[in-house]
């Protein structure tokens, strides 16, 4: 039976995709499941796989074509195709720990067996990473011993004037290479940021003492119960959400005339990738306890090293979290998520010295950013906002009781 590979269903706010790579040539036996092209958007990277199991007969779009929704990619006919002997097909049908058609590539086309890598995913799951790290290593060359010749005997000679050495020519490499989707989109909405709104950003510090002994006393307890590690970001959730509710300016947005006050909170939590920075979202974190919060993030990662984050993660949001101190940022001025009228920059921890009491002590110090759009958010309250989230954090109780 004659089948259409067809580009998929694409958000109305996603005009157009582009093929990035075909994974089968014409003619190939394709299982199904297999991947067949990869697609990138302005948001996500699409994988189209297989419908059935076949032979690859046409393809009609090639690398770097431009596509949209439901326009015709290739011809594939299925057919009945015996399975070949595969170290990956127990794993592949394993309800219990399944895998994705891209890590079924992978495990195929480098000969691996799934059931001799160990799985860093949630429940012991295998990632995309986990077989990467398993095909670079097979891919260093074997250590050789390397046996140096015994030194003869160094002669003295008067010094010679060395002759200068003139530069190699031509050690000005350049490289042209187009921008990803998903770089160009990034880089036009932080253009849009800049231009369009009214940026300005207050700074504060917190003590994150108090926080970082409540997380030591309980993080072994936590991660046995809930099987995922207590951070520190579900910490700054919690107390956004707090001070969130306590300005709900900062929770709004500018729609042109109107300012539009949203009665939920859905916190972005920006993360950078090779390709660039998306922010995918939690849905009514309000909703959550710090364990959900925890198991969204991990999710999240998995599904972004995976490429398997959805339109519907990355859609919407009413706040933005961004924590440059995983990269060593001391102090920052985040660029606002349009459009959202505010956003929370985390940095690096450091020991430092203050004042307790009259007396100089050492205590573990983070700076805080909140850039926000002036035009809607006041600088009184977007510095009383910053304070509670401070206040939050120094006295983390507050988050844990509700008060």
């Amino acid at each position: 039976m004659t089948l259409k590979i067809v580009v998929p269903h694409l958000p109305e706010s996603v005009s157009d995709a582009t093929l990035i790579a075909w994974h089968k040539k014409i003619g190939d036996l394709v299982q199904k499941n297999d991947s067949l092209v990869d697609l990138e958007t302005d948001k996500v990277t699409l994988e189209v796989v297989a419908p059935e199991s076949g032979v690859l007969r046409e393809i009609l779009k090639t690398d770097g074509a431009i596509v949209v929704s439901a326009e015709l990619l290739a011809i594939f006919e299925s057919q009945t195709i015996e399975a070949e002997p595969q170290q990956t097909s127990d794993d592949s049908d394993d309800l219990d720990n399944p895998l994705t058609p891209s890590i079924r590539r992978l495990l195929r086309e480098h000969d691996l067996n799934a059931n001799e890598i160990i799985g860093t995913g949630k429940e012991g799951r295998l990632t995309k990473e986990d077989v990467l790290s398993v095909v670079n290593q097979r891919a260093l060359p074997p250590e050789t011993e390397i046996i140096l010749p015994i030194a003869e005997p160094i002669i003295s000679e008067p010094l010679k004037e060395l002759e200068p050495t003139t530069p190699a020519a031509n050690l000005r490499p350049e490289q042209r290479v187009p921008m990803t989707r998903l770089r160009a989109k990034v880089a036009e909405r932080l253009l849009q940021a800049q231009q369009n709104a009214a940026m300005l950003t207050t700074f504060n510090e917190v003590n994150m003492q108090n926080v970082m002994d409540l997380r030591n006393q309980y993080k072994t307890r936590f991660e046995q119960k809930h099987s995922v590690k207590l951070g520190f970001m579900s910490f700054f959730v919690k107390a956004s959400i707090e001070a969130l509710k306590r300005f709900p300016v900062i929770n709004a947005s500018i729609d042109d005339n109107d300012i539009i006050y949203h009665g939920f909170y859905d916190i972005g939590i920006a993360v950078s990738t090779e390709k660039g920075l998306i922010v995918p979202v939690l849905r009514d974190a309000d909703q959550l306890d710090f364990a959900g919060i925890e198991q969204s993030i991990v999710e999240f990662g998995e599904k972004t090293r995976a490429g398997r984050l959805s339109y519907d993660d990355l859609k919407g949001g009413t706040f933005t979290i961004t924590n440059g101190g995983v990269f060593g940022s001391m102090l920052s001025t985040p660029i606002l998520n349009p459009p959202q009228s505010a956003i929370l920059g985390m940095h690096a921890i450091k020991e430092r010295a203050v004042v307790e009491h009259g007396q100089i002590v050492i205590r573990p110090i983070m700076y805080l950013a909140l850039s926000y759009d002036h035009r809607l958010v006041d600088g009184r309250d977007a510095v009383q906002f910053l304070v509670t989230i401070k206040e939050c954090l120094e006295s983390p109780a507050h988050l844990l009781l509700n008060i």
